[in-house]
C-alpha cells in the first residue's frame, strides 16, 4: 500500500524552522538523535478493513495494512517504538468466537512495544484476560489499577511503568486506565482498585523522572481526550503534571489530525495524540533531541490506512 503526501497531516511542534531534510536547523546532526512513536487506540478488534461499500470508512483499516505501513517505517528509521492506547478488544465477531487471541497474537507479530488496557479489555473478566497474556509478547502498562486482589496480580506482562532505550535515548512510559465503575460489570473487573489518575500519574512521572532519568515520558492513556463533565482527561492530565512530554490516548474515538497543544505546570508544552477509532488511522510522532542543549523538536503526523 502506498501513502503518499496527502496522507499526512503535519502538525507544527516545538522549535524553530525545519530544513530540508527534515531536521530542525538548529540541531547539530552529530549530537543529535531521532526518535519515532507510532500509536493506535480503540482498534475494537476491528482485523479486516472496512467493506468499500461502508458508508463511514470506506476501504480503510485492516491488519494487514496497518502491519506494512509499520514494517516500512521500521526499515526506514533506526529508533522506533510502537504504542497502543486500549480497547484492542470487542466489536467484531473476531473476539466473540475467539476472545482477543488472534488481535493479540497479530500486534505482537507486528512488533508493538506496548498497550494500556481499555475498559473492553475488561470483557471477558479477570480470567479471559489471563488467559489472553499467554499470547501476548508486548505489556500492558497501567499504573492506576491495582490487581494484587486479583489473578493478575503479580502477572509479569502487567506492569505500572517501563523504561525503553532506544540507542543514547531513554524513554519512560506510564499508564492511565478508565475508571471502570460504570462502564464494565463489577463481576468482571472483580476487585480491581482503581486509583487516582492525576496522583498515579505525578507518581509515574517522579519516578521516571527523578530516579531514571528519562529524556522522554509518555503516558499511554484510556481517560479520553477531554470530558465536559470535568472528568480526569488527558487534558486534565497534561495541565496537572511536570514532566510528561507526550500522551497517547484513547476512549473517546477522537481523531485529533494535528496533536493538541496543552501546558503543563512548567509552562511547557504537553503533546496529546488521538486516532479515532477501528485503526483507521497510524499516529507518528517524530522526536529529534540534542543532547548537548538538552533540547527537543517534535513534528508529528496522522496517517490514514
Amino acid at each position: 500500500m502506498s501513502v503518499t503526501r496527502r496522507d499526512f497531516v503535519k502538525t507544527l511542534a516545538i522549535g524553530s524552522a525545519v530544513a530540508l531534510s527534515g531536521v530542525p536547523l538548529w540541531l547539530n546532526a552529530e549530537e543529535s538523535e531521532k526518535l519515532t512513536i507510532l500509536h493506535t487506540n480503540d482498534t475494537h478488534s476491528r482485523l479486516d478493513p472496512f467493506p468499500p461499500t461502508d458508508h463511514r470508512y470506506p476501504s480503510m483499516g485492516g491488519y494487514a495494512r496497518r502491519a506494512t505501513i509499520i514494517e516500512r517505517i521500521r526499515q526506514q528509521e533506526k529508533h522506533l517504538l510502537v504504542l497502543d492506547a486500549g480497547d484492542i478488544f470487542q466489536g467484531t465477531p473476531y473476539f466473540n468466537f475467539f476472545g482477543g487471541k488472534p488481535e493479540i497474537e497479530l500486534m505482537s507479530k507486528m512488533g508493538y512495544d506496548a498497550s494500556t488496557m481499555g475498559n473492553h479489555e475488561f470483557d471477558n473478566g479477570l480470567d479471559g484476560f489471563l488467559n489472553v497474556l499467554n499470547y501476548t509478547k508486548f505489556p500492558f502498562i497501567v499504573s492506576n489499577y491495582d490487581f494484587s486482589d486479583t489473578i493478575l496480580r503479580d502477572h509479569e506482562k502487567i506492569i505500572t511503568h517501563k523504561i525503553f532505550y532506544k540507542g543514547n535515548i531513554k524513554v519512560g512510559v506510564y499508564g492511565l486506565g478508565i475508571e471502570p465503575e460504570g462502564l464494565v460489570s463489577k463481576n468482571l473487573y472483580g476487585n480491581t482498585k482503581y486509583l487516582d489518575p492525576i496522583s498515579s500519574a505525578i507518581k509515574m512521572e517522579n519516578l521516571l523522572k527523578d530516579e531514571f532519568k528519562c529524556d522522554l515520558i509518555i503516558c499511554l492513556s484510556h481517560l479520553g481526550y477531554f470530558h465536559e463533565t470535568g472528568k480526569v482527561s488527558d487534558v486534565v492530565i497534561a495541565e496537572n503534571t511536570r514532566h510528561t512530554d507526550i500522551i497517547l490516548g484513547g476512549h473517546t474515538h477522537t481523531i485529533l489530525e494535528k496533536p493538541d497543544q496543552k501546558l503543563n505546570l512548567e509552562k511547557r508544552s504537553v503533546h496529546i495524540g488521538q486516532t479515532g477509532i477501528h485503526g483507521i488511522r497510524i499516529g507518528r510522532i517524530d522526536v529529534w533531541f540534542d543532547k548537548k542543549n538538552d533540547e527537543k523538536f517534535v513534528e508529528s503526523y496522522t496517517i490514514k490506512v
